[in-house]
């Protein structure tokens, strides 16, 4: 695919979720086959640029290109010094937020509770397309504010008439977090109304929901969030399905004990002892999920507090695994609770 100047290995994105696709995880998922991994979403506010959480946001060193930064915010003119400043910091697409739904995001008019507001949408796209005008700017946003008020094709209008390169739409409104199933009519009208590329978004956990979404929407490409928790691969099997309409076999028990391992270790490096311990237990967590022992497992890592520990409880799981001859869960076994 396409983007600006970037050729890109396919339109296979990872969603940005915050506390979720931090750098480790950027990269397992684009080591596995994902096209772009958008960043945890920024903040606008200046005062907040020095915070640890938005230094980590925005450390991208050694990162496979192109980096993809997520800025949030209600302010045209702080959203577009926030562009300007990732920039500044290796940033080459700006992506806006107009798609959380988090109470703290949406109670101070940011994310999709932008959607309400389509005047000010476009005052804030119009600023950051002007203050990058060398950086190609992309926009995530969901179907409507609420189910009564479905207005993504008006704000995929304003956001192609200011300038924006790619659209991303989550088939859910603000309304419905991710609660229900996503909805595809809606992508499907943007789609229709633009000619800007198009991704979908929303409980695409397997190759067959991808295909599908892709013939229901006619969109260009698929971005993929919490079907890729623990499930890197998910991007390869895609790929690999909507090229040839054959499954790839799913990952070995040993497979999967070397990707989780592997991004242990780079959650580590990149958090430090600390900090790497708490957040490595819910990306390992979702290694496990499906496997018998999982609950268990979960339990046990949750207690440690040094990095060795944490290994040798994952290196502990995976051999038992090993030597019962478990066979890898498979697309159709997928956990309900991660699908969305």
């Amino acid at each position: 695919m396409q983007l600006a100047r970037f050729s890109l290995r396919n339109a296979l994105f990872v969603a940005p979720m915050a506390g979720v696709s931090d750098r480790p995880f950027r990269q397992v998922c684009k080591a596995h086959g994902a096209g772009l991994a958008v960043s945890e979403m920024v903040t606008s506010n200046a005062l907040l640029y020095a915070t640890e959480k938005t230094r980590h946001r925005t450390d991208h060193q050694g990162e496979t290109g192109p980096v993809s930064v997520q800025i949030a915010g209600a302010d045209p003119a702080m959203m577009a010094e926030a562009a300007r400043h990732n920039v500044d910091r290796g940033a080459q697409i700006i992506d806006i937020n107009m798609g959380c739904p988090a109470k703290k995001v949406c109670n101070v008019m940011a994310g999709s509770a932008l959607l309400r507001d389509e005047a000010l949408v476009g005052k804030i796209l119009d600023s950051v397309v002007a203050a990058v005008s060398d950086t190609p700017v992309t926009l995530k946003i969901r179907t409507g504010w609420s189910r009564a008020h479905r207005n993504a094709p008006r704000i995929a209008r304003i956001a192609e008439a200011a300038g924006i390169r790619l659209l991303a739409v989550h088939g859910r409104t603000r309304e419905d977090a991710y609660m229900g199933e996503a909805e595809y009519d809606t992508i499907a009208e943007v789609k229709s109304r633009v000619a800007i590329p198009v991704i979908a978004n929303g409980d695409i956990t397997s190759a067959e929901k991808a295909r599908s979404v892709l013939q229901r929407t006619g969109a260009d490409g698929l971005m993929i969030g919490r079907g890729a928790q623990g499930r890197p691969w998910i991007f390869r099997e895609i790929e690999h399905f909507l090229a040839t309409g054959r499954r790839l076999p799913p990952p070995s028990v040993d497979e999967i004990h070397r990707i989780s391992r592997a991004h242990l270790a780079a959650i580590h490096a990149f958090y430090g002892a600390e900090k790497g311990v708490r957040i490595a237990r819910k990306h390992m967590g979702w290694y496990v999920a499906g496997f018998a022992g999982a609950a268990h497992f979960r339990q046990i890592l949750n207690v440690q507090s040094d990095p060795e520990a944490q290994f040798a409880v994952v290196d502990h799981f995976f051999g038992q695994l090993a030597d019962q001859g478990a066979a890898c869960r498979v697309a159709d076994s997928f956990p309900e609770e991660l699908a969305a």
